[in-house]
């Protein structure tokens, strides 16, 4: 927390492009910034059918409660019938996701316009070319 009593939300910006959701996100999901990010995460899937692009080129960490955080939000998103994707080519947000077996269950992404495309990657998973 701050001396102002707010916790940090590790988010830059938020913007629409062609009816999808781009959260550009900077500095470290950690246990200090995951709660406050899951609830502005969960405002953002709360409609129907969200279409969410989480860009995480500025991360520079991420531990298990800022996975919980995407995790959650990936919960959210499909449950809801919408679609949620990571634009990342960080070899270590990358080797992160496949040592806890999540790879499979994103859509990652190493560049925005690849993420704002239509037409979804099958299986989710990483590229193999993703380090």
């Amino acid at each position: 927390m701050n001396e102002l009593g707010l916790q940090p939300v590790p988010c830059l910006s938020t913007h629409v492009v062609d009816g999808v959701t781009v959260v550009r996100l900077r500095g470290e999901i950690d246990i200090l910034t995951a709660t406050p990010l899951s609830v502005r995460l969960d405002v953002l899937t709360a409609g129907p059918s969200p279409e969410l692009v989480l860009d995480l080129r500025s991360i520079t960490f991420i531990d298990c409660s800022g996975l919980a955080a995407l995790c959650r939000a990936r919960n959210r998103t499909k449950i809801r019938g919408g679609r949620l994707r990571l634009v990342t080519s960080r070899p270590s947000i990358l080797r992160l996701l496949r040592l806890t077996d999540l790879a499979h269950a994103f859509e990652v992404y190493p560049r925005l316009s690849d993420a704002l495309a239509r037409t979804p990657r099958k299986g989710g998973a990483l590229p193999a070319t993703a380090g």
